[in-house]
């Protein structure tokens, strides 16, 4: 350890000499030694994937990293997953209570900002830790597609399409060159199972993915089926190549 370091990372309250809070920077480093998780927003929906290994006795029907949070609206979680449960839970309860109240479905960003805000009172109070996951939000509102990140430090931004997780840097840059903003569903799709390919050192397997839908169309979440994956994977190694190696 560094002797400018020793003692600044024991409580989340103190600032280091640098202006750092080294809490926040292990929180951040927890995300990006998780496993890979990808957000594509298309004219036509949200893309939300992920990948999953499942071990070889592991009962595998259930998703572990994309989770629900109305019906609207889904979430990839990269990072610590039992945070990213306890975030999941807080926004679930935050979006049935937005609709009882004023009637109508809560915005993505309006969630995003709920848990920013929430993951940024865990970085300035003592007794507690920042949450060591990032989320990637997505869905419909109003036939528009939104798309949000947010991370440990409070953070939340919006994008067309984002990595975050293991080997997210690059897979950054791949989505920076190769999106484009009339992209249909599938081709979203078939991008998003590039990405994963790109990070994933199982170039040839194919159900280590797993994906969700926001369609504009319906404003509906759901899971995509492994046949369907499968031929997104299929699509994605012969439009992009790379991902043979």
């Amino acid at each position: 350890m560094l002797p400018a370091q020793q003692g600044y990372d024991r409580a989340i309250t103190v600032f280091s000499p640098d202006g750092r809070l080294y809490q926040v920077e292990y929180a951040i480093e927890t995300v990006r030694r998780g496993t890979i998780a990808i957000g594509v927003k298309c004219k036509e929906g949200i893309i939300i994937a992920v990948e999953e290994k499942a071990r070889k006795l592991q009962v595998s029907d259930v998703a572990q990293k994309i989770f629900q949070i109305d019906d609207h609206v889904g979430v990839a979680a990269a990072g610590y997953i039992p945070d990213a449960r306890s975030q999941v839970d807080n926004a679930r309860f935050f979006s049935q209570s937005n609709k009882m109240i004023y009637d109508e479905p809560v915005e993505v960003e309006t969630i995003a900002k709920h848990l920013a805000d929430q993951s940024q009172q865990y970085t300035q109070y003592a007794g507690v830790r920042p949450y060591g996951v990032a989320l990637i939000l997505g869905g419909v509102v109003n036939n528009t597609p939104e798309l949000f990140l947010t991370d440990p430090s409070g953070t939340f931004i919006s994008y067309d399409a984002i990595a975050i997780g293991s080997g997210s840097d690059e897979v950054t840059d791949f989505l920076e060159k190769t999106y484009k903003d009339n992209m249909s569903l599938d081709e979203a799709s078939a991008l998003a199972a590039a990405g994963i390919y790109l990070s994933s050192d199982d170039k040839d397997e194919r159900n280590h993915i797993r994906m969700a839908h926001i369609k504009a169309e319906t404003g509906l979440y759901e899971l995509v089926n492994d046949e369907q994956v499968e031929n997104y994977s299929k699509t994605a190694k012969e439009k992009y190549p790379h991902n043979k190696n």
